[in-house]
């Protein structure tokens, strides 16, 4: 009899054998779109303090752009202003002596200057004793400031002026009593053209009205003065003959040689009895006050800035307190903390953006109404919109910084259980 040995049963599973750990469930992963999406709800849900939060960084923004623009305006402007008037006329008029009267120059200082070979032009002007009315009824005392100047029939072309209205001396109207009037001059006697049929009462008699100057930007003091003829003004106006100012047209690339010669080829003796000036210099000192009170509204701009940037942060706090709910359930469901501080710093960066875009367009909206009242080219640095902008994303970043740090470390327990 044959035995057959039985197969080893298969070994069962031993219950307490170890079973490989299931794996971990991963968190899903925000896209930009998503990030974004998250973000805007957040602040859909709370439309009137998101606007205000809004309102404060456009506020620093529109302020900042606006100075700069109108700055930028205004510089654009006054250089177009000076490039027409020439930075290159140079004046001269008498100081004082060593004992303190007033110093003459001389006669001849206009041909000295004119012998120069860096000079382009020199006139003169030279200023009388006699003052000018609308009309023989007028007290004298009520002159109104305006004075009466003998002029060199070339003067016109040294200043750079214009002629708003008839014609300005000539070899034959500076012989005989005739006036060319400042615009100042003009408006104050009421006069808007210049013909043979106006005239006005100086020293004693009548003269008549010739032609009209524009304004001068570079010689404002022009404005308020009448020009009669060098030889009239001789004869009977008892002018002396001395020049008080000569204007000096000097070539661009020697002014500053021209500017430093200047007084002795006046007065050899005495070249400190001389003083000689730039008149576009006090348009550039006028544009550095004005960059210099632009810096200041900057600054205060940027104090708006920081304002609307504790704005910001103050709303996502309140918003990370009154979402304490919301923020558990999405961390019970699966939101890390990465996810929820991401979700709340697109919030701020969002917020910040808006107030942003905001204030570059009021900034540019206020730069063009005011530049177009000046009458002036509309112009706002591309580094302003693009250096504003930046500005108010690194703000609402570092703002809402805070409240997401503390939004993705509240406990998913907790924050159910806070109503």
């Amino acid at each position: 009899m044959s035995t057959t040995q039985a197969s080893p049963p298969a070994e069962r599973e031993r219950p307490w054998a170890e079973s490989p750990p299931p794996p971990r469930p991963r968190a899903a992963r925000l896209s930009l779109s998503d990030v974004a999406r998250v973000g805007g709800w957040g602040l859909r849900s709370r439309p009137m303090r998101v606007f205000l939060s809004a309102l404060g960084i456009a506020i620093g923004i529109a302020a900042m752009i606006g100075v700069v623009g109108i700055s930028t305006s205004s510089t654009n402007d006054l250089n177009k202003k000076l490039s027409a008037l020439g930075t290159n006329l140079l004046t001269v008029a008498p100081g004082t002596t060593m004992n303190g009267s007033n110093a003459h120059l001389s006669k001849d200082a206009v041909a000295m200057i004119a012998n120069r070979p860096e000079v382009i032009s020199a006139s003169a002007t030279g200023t009388t004793d006699v003052k000018i009315y609308r009309n023989d009824h007028i007290p004298a005392v009520e002159s109104g400031g305006l004075t009466v100047s003998a002029a060199r029939t070339d003067l016109l072309r040294s200043i750079g002026g214009q002629i708003v209205d008839g014609r300005w001396l000539n070899g034959a109207t500076s012989r005989f009593p005739a006036v060319v009037l400042g615009s100042e001059t003009a408006r104050s006697l009421g006069i808007h053209q210049a013909g043979p049929e106006v005239q006005v009462w100086l020293g004693n008699r009548w003269f008549t009205v010739v032609g009209l100057l524009a304004h001068n930007q570079l010689l404002p003091a022009l404005d308020t003065q009448a020009f009669v003829g060098w030889q009239v003004a001789e004869k009977e106006l008892s002018f002396d003959g001395y020049p008080t100012t000569v204007y000096t047209r000097a070539k661009d690339a020697d002014v500053e040689k021209v500017h430093a010669v200047l007084g002795p080829t006046v007065s050899p003796e005495d070249p400190n009895e001389v003083n000689v000036s730039r008149p576009s210099d006090a348009l550039a000192a006028k544009q550095a006050t004005d960059s210099a009170l632009s810096g200041l509204l900057v600054g205060l701009g940027g104090v708006a800035l920081l304002v609307g940037g504790v704005g910001v942060a103050n709303t996502m706090v309140i918003s990370v307190l009154e979402r304490r709910s919301e923020i558990g359930l999405r961390r019970s469901l699966g939101a890390t903390r990465g996810q929820i501080r991401i979700q709340f710093l697109a919030e701020a960066l969002l917020l910040s953006g808006l107030g942003g875009v905001g204030g570059v367009l009021l900034g540019i909206g206020v730069t063009g109404g005011y530049a177009t009242y000046q009458g002036w080219a509309v112009l706002v640095p591309l580094w302003a919109m693009v250096g504003g902008l930046a500005a108010t994303l690194v703000i609402g970043g570092l703002a809402g910084f805070y409240p997401a740090v503390r939004a993705a470390r509240l406990p998913p327990t907790e924050a159910l259980a806070t109503n």
